[in-house]
C-alpha cells in the first residue's frame, strides 16, 4: 500500500446524543477537506450510520478495522466497537458516556503511538462521561494525564488567543490556587506555544489581573500587587514582551487585546466569557504545552438542537485546520531548532580542535 503522506487527523466523536457526529460529517462532506488531511473517526459504522440516516447526510465513509488500512482522500472510520448503541438524541445518558470515553481513549492511544498526527475532539458531556476510568473535569485534564508536558487551555480565533491560569475549578478556589509559580508556568507555556505552534519569534503577551481594577492598590485585594506585578517585572528584565496586569473589564471592550499575540486570564470565565462573546462559533480550543496536538470546537454538545440538522460546523472545521497548521508549524520549528543545535555543536567541536 502507498505510504500515507498527508497529515492524519484522528477524530473522537464525543457524546453520540449531541451534535458532535453532525458537525464531523458536515465538515468532511466537503471533499476539499480531504485534500488537506486524512481524517480517521474513532467510533462504529452502526453509530455513524444512525446519524447519517437521521440527518439525511450523504457522506461516503471508508470503514476499516485497523489503522494500517487507512486510505487517503477518504473519510476513514475505524470500527472500535461492534454492538448496537441506543442513541437518544438530546438526552443525557451515562451509557452513551462510556462510548464517548472509548472513542477518546482509543484515539489518544493512536496519538501516543504516532498512528495519527493530531487529534480533534468532538464535545463530550462532562457529567455522563464520568466513571472509574474517567475521573477528570474535561478533555484537557485527561490529555495531560496521558501525554507529556503541562497543559494550557488556549481559546483562539483569527485575532485572539486566550490562555487560562486556572481551568475547570470553582470560583471560590481560584484565589487560593493562583500563585507565582503557577502563573509563571502558564505564561512561559503560552510563550513557547506562540513560538513553536504559531511561528511568532518574539511573542507579546498581556496578563490580566485577578481582582476588579487589579486590586486598586490593595483596596480590593493584594494578589495583583504582590504576585502578578513582580512576576511581570521579572519577565521584562529577561527581555520578554510580557505586560500587565490589565483590568479585565476594560481590556476587551477597548480592543486592547488586538495589540497582543496572546492573553493570559486568571480563571475560566474571565477569559472565556469575553472570548465567546467576540468569537463564538468561529473559535477553537487548543490544548497547548503537550507533546501532541489536540484541538476542538468552542461549543458543547448542544443537546437542544441535536438531530435537527441545524448545527453549525464552522468551529469544528476551524479546529481541523488549526490542528493541521499547528502540526506543520511544530514540525518546522523542531527542524529549525534542531539545525541550530547541530550548527552550535559543530562550531564548539571546531573550537576544541
Amino acid at each position: 500500500m502507498k505510504k500515507i503522506n498527508k497529515i492524519k487527523i484522528g477524530v473522537s466523536v464525543g457524546d453520540l446524543n449531541g451534535i458532535g457526529v453532525e458537525v464531523i460529517l458536515k465538515t468532511f462532506s466537503d471533499n476539499r477537506m480531504l485534500d488537506f488531511c486524512t481524517p480517521i473517526i474513532f467510533a462504529s459504522s452502526k453509530a455513524i450510520s444512525y446519524h447519517k440516516n437521521k440527518l439525511n447526510l450523504k457522506v461516503p465513509i471508508h470503514g476499516i478495522s485497523d489503522l494500517n488500512q487507512v486510505v487517503e482522500h477518504k473519510l476513514n472510520l475505524l470500527n472500535i466497537w461492534k454492538e448496537e448503541v441506543k442513541i437518544q438524541l438530546g438526552k443525557e445518558d451515562p451509557e452513551i458516556g462510556k462510548y464517548a470515553f472509548k472513542s477518546l481513549k482509543d484515539a489518544v492511544k493512536a496519538l501516543k503511538d504516532n498512528k495519527i498526527d493530531a487529534l480533534v475532539t468532538a464535545p463530550i458531556n462532562k457529567n455522563t462521561i464520568q466513571s472509574e476510568d474517567f475521573n477528570f473535569k474535561g478533555h484537557t485534564e485527561y490529555l495531560e494525564s496521558e501525554l507529556e508536558g503541562k497543559s494550557l487551555m488556549i481559546l483562539m480565533s483569527d485575532d485572539l488567543r486566550i490562555g487560562l491560569v486556572t481551568g475547570h475549578i470553582p470560583i471560590k478556589e481560584v484565589a487560593n490556587t493562583i500563585n507565582a509559580d503557577l502563573i509563571k508556568e502558564k505564561v512561559l507555556n503560552m510563550y513557547k506555544s506562540l513560538q513553536q505552534d504559531f511561528r511568532i519569534d518574539k511573542p507579546k503577551i498581556a496578563v490580566l489581573g485577578l481582582n476588579p481594577h487589579c486590586g486598586d492598590h490593595g483596596v480590593i485585594g493584594n494578589e495583583d500587587d504582590e504576585i502578578i506585578r513582580p512576576l511581570i517585572h521579572q519577565f521584562q528584565k529577561e527581555g520578554k514582551l510580557i505586560y500587565g496586569p490589565y483590568a479585565a473589564d476594560s481590556f476587551f471592550g477597548t480592543y486592547t487585546y488586538k495589540q497582543f499575540d496572546g492573553v493570559i486570564a486568571m480563571y475560566h470565565d474571565q477569559g472565556l466569557a469575553p472570548f465567546k462573546a467576540l468569537s463564538f462559533g468561529k473559535g477553537v480550543n487548543f490544548t497547548a504545552g503537550l507533546n501532541k496536538i489536540r484541538t476542538s470546537p468552542d461549543h458543547g454538545t448542544a443537546f437542544e438542537i441535536a438531530g435537527k440538522g441545524i448545527a453549525d460546523n464552522s468551529s469544528f472545521k476551524e479546529a481541523v485546520f488549526t490542528a493541521i497548521d499547528i502540526f506543520k508549524n511544530r514540525e518546522e520549528y523542531t527542524e529549525l531548532t534542531s539545525n541550530v543545535l547541530k550548527l552550535k555543536k559543530s562550531r564548539d567541536f571546531r573550537k576544541i580542535k
